[in-house]
């Protein structure tokens, strides 16, 4: 195991969204450095005991303390902070994880309670949850990192509000960092390519996940792991230097994803 510069062992990361998927998996490469992990959710999707025993099966060294929160309530998000306020100075990592809105369609579809509740969801629990967190603890996160996606720069139907979204997210980040200039604080966004999860299948259905794979190839897609390892590297205390930056996990893929990559390789493909 690589030692890391920042010790995490008993100290408080919040994610919210966290029982399965990019969260779950960030929260269990946290613990396994000895972070006590508050995860989130609203709709309990996965049974608690299920949640616990992939904490124990990951070796953690505390079971994660999990609430029932919705992200764009704030009551919720004071709940929650109370709770961590109990048993801790400081939060030492946020994730905004949990990310939810409305499908897009035509553009006579539009609607604005649409794409404010995808803001809301989507965009703003990042900046509500810092602004509790600096009225409770006195000082924001050590670390602050943002999950979002390639939809600002790749289309994706139906994806309309959800890119948008992230855009406002990934924007405000840039401007957080400038705040956060000469404390001991940073934020940074983790965007990758298709991840392998339940709520990939969800906004696209099941048939999407296996087209891909078939005309892009399994490179295309970014393993849970693989986002949870780059969450562990940037809370490590070894990249301090980096904030407001938006990293983009996709192991060189969008280079070459284009019809010259399809063009070479269609005896492969078919085509």
């Amino acid at each position: 195991m690589v030692k890391l510069k920042n010790d995490l062992a008993g100290k408080a990361v919040i994610i919210t969204g966290g029982s399965k998927g990019l969260g779950l998996a960030s929260g269990l490469a946290l613990a396994r450095e000895g972070a006590e992990v508050y995860l989130t959710h609203k709709w309990g999707s996965v049974p608690d005991e299920e949640v616990r025993q992939r904490f124990v099966e990951a070796g953690a060294a505390r079971p994660p303390v999990i609430v029932e929160a919705d992200a764009a309530e704030d009551e919720d998000t004071a709940r929650l902070l109370a709770t961590v306020k109990e048993r801790h100075a400081r939060v030492e990592v946020f994730i905004s994880n949990v990310s939810f809105a409305q499908a897009g369609g035509a553009l006579e579809t539009y609607s604005k309670r649409s794409f404010l509740t995808s803001l809301g969801y989507s965009a703003w629990p990042m900046l509500g949850y810092l602004q509790q967190m600096k009225q409770v603890f006195g000082q924001y996160p050590r670390y602050t990192l943002g999950m979002s996606c390639d939809g600002p720069e790749t289309y994706y139907p139906g994806y309309d509000y959800v890119a948008a979204a992230k855009t406002v997210m990934e924007t405000m980040t840039r401007y957080l960092a400038s705040h956060f200039l000469g404390s001991d604080s940073r934020v940074n966004i983790l965007r990758s390519r298709p991840v392998s999860t339940d709520s990939l299948r969800a906004t696209f259905g099941e048939g999407f996940e296996p087209f891909l794979r078939r005309y892009h190839g399994d490179d295309y897609f970014i393993e849970v792991e693989a986002v949870a390892d780059a969450v562990l590297a940037l809370v490590s205390g070894l990249l301090d230097g980096v904030s407001g930056q938006v990293i983009l996990l996709d192991k060189g893929v969008s280079f070459c994803d284009n019809l010259m990559r399809l063009y070479e390789e269609r005896d492969r493909y078919g085509l």
